[in-house]
């Protein structure tokens, strides 16, 4: 599998990057960033931590965009500290981000392995909207897009109807939603179904203390962002987004998926950056004009993954 990723380092997307860079029959091509979590500058630097930690030094880390289409960036620094790591403040990485935009990576990658790409982006979709903005065959490309965002089903997370990393940027989750390439929203109706606990980090910090970097790295980063959560769900546990969205990247049977017709709500005073399923879809799809155009996870084997994430991570 040749695998792009395009985050917005904090703590669990450097899980989900540890995760990917110790999976075998994985090509990881390179990963781009965007603000988010934190600006795209320190997500750069947080992602090289985490693959030097993952012994995969050797991956290109590419710079995206700093802000979304239209609106200022906000950070989510509340929920992954200041650093986007739990306010570790790790030394600097021994390597630096390459020259080339994520989005210039975004289109030579898929350029020099067309058809073969699966593109899976665990931020705001800026960098995503850019490259379709700049080369309108880019989802003729692309094998597969694989999206950390979005929730049909339940609760979210930026307001009552809406995932952070869709909110973030609404208008360019508008354009990826609506390119015609294959998606697969991996959203909170299942990462919040998957959980690391306290249990998984205490065998964690053991397999750091005898000498595992990757499990030492993950033990450092994962308290502040486990910690947030167990403040709201009141259990020692924080959601794995990232990590499963790449885990359905190289392994689409962790979840299980309905196809439906997704857009993304750019104007309402009270739902913009919602993700609106048209339900119908599920009990008569004789009613919906759209075509699906996302298979949108609904259900999750999460014990299957977090064992799988803990053998990759202790392995």
């Amino acid at each position: 599998m040749k695998l792009l990723l395009d985050v917005d380092t904090g703590v669990d997307d450097a899980l989900g990057l540890l995760y990917v860079a110790r999976s075998p029959g994985v090509e990881l091509l390179g990963v781009g960033t965007v603000f988010g979590n934190v600006d795209a500058e320190t997500a750069a630097y947080n992602t090289l931590r985490a693959l030097e930690a993952a012994g995969r030094r050797e991956v290109p880390v590419a710079v995206g965009a700093a802000r979304p289409l239209l609106a200022p960036p906000i950070a989510a620094t509340w929920v992954h500290g200041e650093d986007g790591l739990g306010n570790t403040y790790l030394p600097a990485p021994a390597g630096s981000p390459v020259a080339e935009t994520a989005v210039e990576q975004i289109l030579r990658l898929t350029r020099t392995h067309p058809g073969e790409v699966v593109l899976c982006a665990v931020g705001p979709l800026t960098n995503l909207a850019l490259a379709l903005g700049l080369d309108p065959d880019l989802p003729r490309r692309v094998r597969h897009v694989v999206v950390m965002g979005g929730v049909v089903m339940r609760a979210g997370n930026s307001g009552p109807m809406q995932e952070a990393n869709v909110w973030h940027d609404p208008e360019a989750a508008r354009m990826v939603y609506r390119a015609g390439w294959p998606i697969t929203q991996v959203g909170l109706d299942v990462t919040m179904e998957t959980f690391l606990t306290d249990r998984h980090l205490a065998a964690l910090v053991a397999a750091g203390e005898a000498g595992n970097r990757a499990a030492g790295f993950a033990a450092q980063i994962t308290p502040f962002y486990l910690g947030v959560y167990q403040r709201f769900l009141g259990q020692p546990r924080c959601a794995m987004h990232d990590p499963l969205a790449m885990g359905v990247a190289l392994d689409p049977t962790y979840v299980e998926c309905v196809e439906l017709h997704v857009d993304v709500e750019t104007r309402g005073e009270l739902t913009r950056g919602m993700t609106v399923a048209d339900l119908r879809g599920l009990a008569a799809p004789a009613l919906v004009k759209e075509k699906p155009n996302v298979r949108v996870a609904l259900k999750v084997d999460a014990g299957r993954f977090m064992a799988d994430w803990m053998a990759r991570i202790l392995g």
